[in-house]
């Protein structure tokens, strides 16, 4: 039996890249001997999270030495060096790949992954896909995979959200090379890596549906539905509560649900509070029946400001939700002529498109749903996984 190991930042908290990873890791064990490598610390470790206390998955804790204060100061003087100078050759990527990473820690995960021997092992997130990369020629008998959970735009754009940013473009997409394959979640991203570096030739896997749905909603509640973490910025949900705070003034009968956790959890609040809409909506905690907040709801909107995949759309329209969502590239390739779209950022036209849907044909939309929510089913994903892997 083949054996999979999935290294992950965390597999034991609350997340969509937590969620899809458990999904595919728990497909995968019906078939190979699967193991996840987490980060998360072993007291953390709870299985009923996600179901993966439904198959048999090995699950190994792994934590970095430390590293001396000589050996710190070498490292991010080179990759100071770098990141000034920005030099063009992959041999000054490989230093700052190694400068970035001291051999303490890269030696660390090697004699972690050795241990297992893996017949192939999967870097979720694109730090760990390039940590990978730089054990490519300790591991020539495994197969080194890339799984890419954030788009193009937020990983490289100048205005990155994350710290990579494109100053660091170059070097990632060079240590992308050096794997045996990167998984991408949708095609506008594999041909943004493509116009920048036409040698990088990922594979687009789309996330599945990952969780069994729910009675399919009626359409009659007059709730507005929105789910997902909240961290900095990423959801938009500071948005859709200042669209929903326009709209909400010459209708007066509807409500607006927001279920998640996160660190802008009181930044929503305030914001609650300061419109005077506490009566209207309402913030749910993460909740492992999150189907009944779809079965309940009548328009699912997804205000985010980026979007890796939006599984959540998935999950909406699995429930039959019409959809209103910001222009992203991916949920226009998700959704196509089917989502009611706003321009990304813009409250007013947000709030235009929460008007338009309290008038749309609701049984039409729902139907057109249902259908595009097939495509995602978990057998015909879990398949191309499966001719990734041999």
């Amino acid at each position: 039996m083949r054996k999979i190991c999935f290294v992950v930042d965390s597999i034991f908290s609350i997340g969509g890249v937590q969620r899809v990873t458990a999904v595919i890791a728990k497909e995968l064990a019906k078939d190979y001997d699967v193991s996840i490598v987490t980060f998360d610390k072993p007291e953390q470790k709870d299985t009923t999270l996600y179901h993966l206390n439904e198959v048999n998955i090995n699950y190994r804790f792994f934590a970095y030495p430390q590293v001396g204060k000589l050996k710190t100061f070498l490292c991010k003087a080179y990759s100071g060096l770098y990141l000034k100078l920005q030099p063009k050759s992959k041999w000054c990527s490989d230093l700052y790949a190694h400068s970035s990473y001291p051999s303490e820690l890269r030696h660390a995960l090697l004699s972690e992954l050795r241990q297992g021997d893996y017949d192939v092992i999967i870097g979720v997130h694109a730090p760990l896909a390039a940590r990978l990369s730089t054990l490519k020629n300790d591991l020539p008998n495994t197969k080194l995979i890339g799984w890419l959970h954030n788009s193009f735009e937020a990983l490289f754009g100048k205005d990155s959200h994350y710290y990579i940013g494109p100053k660091r473009r170059r070097h990632y997409i060079y240590q992308f090379r050096n794997l045996d394959d990167v998984v991408l979640l949708c095609n506008h991203d594999a041909k943004k890596y493509y116009d920048y570096d036409k040698k990088f030739k990922p594979t687009v896997l789309y996330n599945p549906l990952t969780l069994e749905p729910s009675a399919a909603s009626q359409g009659t509640s007059k709730r507005f539905l929105a789910v997902g973490r909240f961290s900095h910025k990423h959801k938009g949900f500071d948005l859709l509560i200042k669209a929903f705070n326009i709209f909400a003034k010459n209708n007066k009968d509807w409500n607006l649900d927001i279920v998640g956790e996160g660190p802008e959890e009181e930044l929503y609040k305030e914001l609650i509070k300061e419109y005077k809409l506490e009566e209207r909506i309402t913030i749910h905690a993460f909740t492992n029946n999150v189907q009944s907040f779809y079965s309940n709801a009548q328009i699912y909107v997804l205000s985010s400001r980026w979007e890796g995949f939006g599984l959540v759309l998935v999950e909406a329209m699995a429930h039959g939700l019409p959809v209103v969502s910001s222009d992203l590239p991916t949920s226009k390739e998700i959704m196509g002529d089917f989502g009611m779209y706003f321009k990304n950022g813009d409250i007013e036209d947000l709030a235009r498109r929460l008007e338009e849907a309290t008038h749309i044909d609701w049984q039409a939309k729902s139907k057109a749903a249902l259908a595009i929510a097939q495509r995602f089913d978990i057998k015909n994903i879990i398949r191309q996984w499966k001719e990734l892997l041999e």
